[in-house]
């Protein structure tokens, strides 16, 4: 059992999410023998956010369900913080879906209250269609399995072909050539910037910190160690404030109207961002369709090929569920079955974890906004099967929280980086010990 029932209890942080307050260990609940079977007839309940997943969902009702007599219907939800407390209100009336969309992060808080069943007995071998980072976010690193993934975000760089060319730059391969391309564009041209730092997606250092290593949150037994201030992350910040603090990179946040203009008009002429990009900067600088192109993210040696993760979901299993094989069978459906894939990218444009789906069906051709880059998905594909472990806790909100206020104030001021990390630091911990995790220093 990955928390002992004398340890479960349910608790509620200051923005609602509701968290247990035990730490990870071997496995998942799945001792119930009368939900374990797969066969029909099973009516199912589906909540999700992504938009169009009934017509998906309809590909599974009028074929491999209707044979099997198992059947899903989807409720819309909203995303996020809202979702996560929502579940975990209709899970402690026993009253939860027996399917439910998460993001990768949201699964440890999810699993801490026994809301997700272990479903690594139903839904078949499926490790290898997926890349190891993105697997291990759905096992949190046990011999469970607690979703099956369904989309994910491996991180990139993106930059304005046409612009490098004009100011001599050279694609970064190392963060170490990052900086230096660029002081090197202000050099040459003072008003514009390569990219900016921005605290309002806290997704984004997420991520990167991600790719150099980090882990922010391990368990062990009954305790839990945050090291949101680790090594790795902090030489992420680090590295990060320096640029800000000299003035080579902006501080301005992202998804804002400068932003979309000074990426619109040339101002700036990178973005560090995910697969997902060409769909914002298709909005956000609709002139300079077909000038971008995109590369694998810069590596903190040029002898590493990592990357990290911004975005992503997975599809699990409620403990509520009387019907848990056969709602794990239909979650491997899915997002594994070609049929089924193909739908998700044409109905809900979401760029799947399985690595089969990455060259198929939609990802055949490039975006249109990246026409002129024939191998995006072909490349795009080899980036994702870098993707770095990631390792998340059960205040992930709280940190998240945290690092928007502090690291947005120290963006601001061109004051130390370092600093907004341990208040990062520090906040998480206070939470967790708070609501009763046990927290090794």
């Amino acid at each position: 059992m990955p928390f002992t029932k004398q340890h479960r209890r349910l608790v509620a942080t200051a923005t609602a999410v509701v968290l247990g307050a035990s730490a990870l260990a071997a496995c998942g609940s799945s001792d119930d023998s009368d939900t374990q079977d797969a066969s029909g007839p099973a009516n199912l309940t589906y909540w999700t956010w992504t938009p169009n997943m009934d017509k998906v969902v309809d590909l599974w009702n009028k074929g491999p369900g209707k044979k099997q007599q198992i059947k899903v219907t989807v409720k819309k939800q909203a995303s996020g913080d809202t979702l996560v407390t929502k579940i975990l209100t209709a899970h402690k009336a026993k009253k939860a879906p027996d399917l439910v969309q998460a993001e990768y992060q949201a699964l440890p808080t999810l699993v801490s209250n026994d809301a997700l069943a272990d479903i690594s007995g139903d839904a078949g071998d499926l490790k290898g269609k997926f890349a190891d980072g993105i697997w291990q976010q759905a096992t949190l690193g046990t011999d469970a399995l607690y979703a099956i993934p369904q989309d994910s975000g491996p991180m990139m760089f993106y930059y304005r072909a046409d612009l490098f060319k004009k100011y001599g730059l050279e694609v970064p391969g190392t963060w170490d050539e990052f900086a230096e391309t660029a002081r090197a564009l202000k050099k040459k041209a003072p008003d514009k910037d390569l990219t900016t730092f921005s605290a309002n997606d806290s997704g984004l250092f997420a991520g990167l910190a991600q790719q150099a290593g980090a882990k922010w949150w391990t368990a062990s037994g009954d305790k839990w160690k945050v090291g949101i201030d680790d090594a790795a992350t902090k030489k992420v910040a680090d590295f990060w404030g320096g640029l800000v603090k000299e003035g080579a990179v902006d501080n301005q946040p992202m998804y804002t109207p400068a932003w979309n203009k000074a990426l619109n008009t040339g101002k700036q002429i990178a973005w560090v961002s995910a697969v997902w990009a060409p769909g914002t900067l298709t909005t956000a600088a609709p002139d300079t369709k077909g000038k971008w192109a995109m590369a694998p993210l810069p590596q903190w040696d040029a002898s590493s090929n990592a990357t990290g993760s911004w975005g992503g979901s997975s599809t699990a299993v409620t403990t509520d569920s009387k019907h848990r094989a056969a709602a794990a069978k239909f979650a491997a459906w899915l997002n594994t079955d070609k049929a089924a894939l193909t739908a998700l990218a044409k109905e809900s444009g979401i760029y799947p974890a399985a690595t089969d789906a990455q060259l198929s069906g939609a990802f055949q051709e490039p975006p249109a906004y990246f026409s002129n880059q024939a191998d995006f998905y072909p490349q795009a594909q080899k980036i994702a099967k870098t993707t770095a472990p990631a390792a998340w806790g059960p205040n992930v909100n709280v940190a998240y929280a945290t690092f928007k206020d502090a690291f947005a104030a120290a963006a601001k001021n061109k004051s130390d980086f370092g600093d907004a990390l341990t208040k990062m630091q520090d906040a998480t911990v206070a939470d967790m010990k708070k609501q009763g995790f046990e927290v090794a220093e």
